[in-house]
């Protein structure tokens, strides 16, 4: 393990890799109207650029993170961040939008080695008494990166156009990398082994018959139901109630991000007064609290409030299930970690169709209700221990 201070130059390193990746899942994001007017394509047509970069980030994890424990995670992190480097510069060279999804998909799946490995990083490096706090501020850097992907490309693009943004957001990448590869000189080289599928595949089997895993996996999996499974209708709820729409759902959507940021900040001092397990069940009911909001609110100031509570009380969850995963296989912790990616990711990708089955059986109002209360009993759940820390 590194020294303690050490740790703030391990943050800086991690998280601007961290960084340069979340700003380029966001890069698309303002761009729809451009890209389709420059290819002859629909808006709709060319939004699923976003899931055209997150789609192949989730299913590349079960690879990486076995590939991370054998040859080194910051090798691997390394080479992932040259690789989404080409590969957005290739998006900003590209003829056409196939051409753009194919390549946007392959930055995407190559961004994949970066964040998870970063979190098992942290785990092999940091001792635990200071680890959720350093990964708190590993995810201000990559929730800064979400934020400033979206408004940076709208500021930009006006001035340099879409490739030239998409080009700036490769140059990042390429700096992130640059600025690991001196961090890896100076520091003592990491262990390496041969790849071993079968290895790979058997420590996969061992963690889904370890308790504390499934229940950290299964926890992300529900959380990112409930929570990014709203988003898409919050444009149509503040519509329903005359309270805006696209812009107003924006700033709404914007203040969650905030509300990691404010979680970010607080970490130290919750964790020092409330411990983990009672700062997640505080989690879980700021949380239930935003859901009542969005469900009975009629101004929209409250939404927006709502919105930066559902980030702190988000993130009070999520970060501690994010520090127990690096626990679960100090052995393998790169596979553990990007099992944890994995089924976020999912439960993001499906959540907005579950959303919406649920929504049009109960309605609107008693769907966010019942996240309120699946917001608690997922807090409670996690808060009390839930086995999350043992086998």
């Amino acid at each position: 393990m590194t020294n303690p201070p050490k740790t703030p130059s391990l943050v800086l390193t991690l998280g601007l890799a961290a960084f340069s990746t979340s700003f380029a899942g966001r890069l698309t994001d303002p761009l729809v109207l451009v890209l389709a007017q420059e290819f002859g394509a629909t808006a709709q047509d060319v939004a699923l650029l976003g899931a055209a970069y997150t789609l192949p980030f989730a299913l590349i994890q079960p690879v990486l993170g076995p590939v991370g424990d054998a040859l080194g995670k910051q090798r691997v992190m390394l080479v992932a961040l040259g690789l989404t480097g080409l590969m957005l510069v290739a998006c900003a060279l590209s003829p056409s939008l196939g051409a753009l999804f194919v390549f946007r998909a392959l930055a995407g799946a190559a961004a994949g080695g970066v964040m998870p490995l970063a979190l098992a990083v942290m785990g092999d490096r940091v001792p635990m008494a200071q680890r959720q706090v350093a990964i708190a501020r590993l995810l201000v850097l990559s929730i800064s990166g979400q934020a400033a992907g979206g408004f940076v490309t709208g500021v930009l693009e006006g001035f340099i156009g879409w490739r030239g943004v998409t080009l700036l957001c490769a140059g990042l990448a390429g700096a992130a990398a640059l600025v690991m590869l001196l961090a890896a000189r100076r520091a003592p080289p990491e262990a390496s082994t041969r790849f071993s599928p079968g290895l790979a595949v058997e420590r996969y089997i061992t963690l889904w018959r370890t308790r504390a895993a499934v229940v950290c996996y299964a926890a992300v999996f529900v959380e990112a139901i409930m929570v990014f499974g709203l988003f898409p209708y919050i444009a149509p709820i503040l519509a329903r109630l005359d309270l805006g729409g696209p812009p107003e759902a924006g700033l709404v959507v914007g203040a969650f991000g905030v509300g990691g940021l404010v979680y970010a900040m607080l970490a130290p001092r919750m964790l020092a007064r409330l411990g983990q397990g009672r700062m997640v069940q505080a989690g879980g009911m700021l949380a239930a609290l935003s859901f009542c909001v969005f469900a009975v609110s009629p101004w929209l100031a409250l939404f927006v409030a709502a919105g930066l509570l559902l980030g702190t009380g988000f993130y009070m969850i999520h970060n501690s299930i994010q520090t127990r995963v690096t626990e679960v296989a100090p052995t393998a912790r790169g596979s553990a970690t990007a099992m944890h990616a994995f089924s976020f990711y999912c439960g993001q990708s499906v959540g907005v169709a579950v959303f919406g089955v649920v929504a049009a059986g109960l309605g609107l109002v008693p769907t966010l209700l019942a996240c309120a209360v699946g917001a608690v009993a997922l807090g409670t759940w996690l808060g009390v221990g839930a086995g999350a820390n043992r086998k």
